[in-house]
């Protein structure tokens, strides 16, 4: 009896600490194929890839109920997805993108260091406005800093920052923020992600030094 005790004691404390390794795995998985799709994938195929990662994205939800990082991710997939199809029928999937991503931030805003705030920051400025789409440049300012709040130094809220602020003219403060972007130290099993964004920020930065 003490041992069958020992065992199911084993089991409950154990069982969590599975489940959390495998979420973060399903995670890793989903984030390398991302940056796969997002960044060596030729253009033309990118909105299939997209569209199959949205379903791996989507069963790793439903396997992890109510877990912000796996809403997170098949958010962000779903970006990916709106980016890759582009036109009228991209919206739908931007709708759901930040739909996922409105339910990761009520759950825990703070998961994966905020990235719930970036990924609704770049919907929201790169949506249209309505009448449109539910594009709001100033829910963007407002959710891209709070993810700088979150995560000052990491090298996508800065990336999203200093892009916003280009949009929006402020040439002189989003070279300071894609500065900041390339200066951000690498994310350790990110290095696909990592590399692709170095090189959006690159480019974007010589753009922007252009115009000032």
């Amino acid at each position: 009896m003490k041992n069958m005790m020992l065992l199911l004691s084993f089991i409950t404390l154990s069982a969590p600490a599975f489940a959390d390794e495998r979420l973060d795995n399903d995670i890793a998985r989903i984030q390398h194929d991302w940056a796969k799709a997002n960044y060596q994938t030729p253009k033309d195929a990118q909105e299939s890839a997209f569209k199959n990662l949205t379903e791996q994205a989507h069963q790793v939800t439903v396997n992890n109920p109510n877990a912000p990082e796996a809403l997170i991710w098949e958010g962000i997939t779903y970006s990916g997805y709106a980016k890759a199809k582009g036109g009228i029928g991209a919206l739908k999937l931007a709708e759901k993108a930040r739909d996922l991503l409105l339910a990761a931030e009520k759950i825990n805003p703070h998961a994966l260091q905020g990235s719930a705030y970036t990924s609704l920051g770049s919907l929201y400025y790169k949506v249209p406005s309505w009448p449109i789409g539910f594009g709001d440049k100033k829910k963007a300012k407002t959710y891209l800093e709070k993810a700088l709040q979150a995560n000052p130094t990491g090298i996508d809220p800065n990336y999203f920052y200093a892009d916003f602020l280009n949009e929006q003219g402020e040439y002189s403060k989003a070279v300071e923020y894609y500065k900041k972007s390339l200066a951000a130290a690498p994310r350790a099993g990110r290095e696909d992600a990592d590399a692709g964004r170095r090189k959006e920020a690159e480019d974007a930065l010589h753009v922007v030094e252009a115009k000032i």
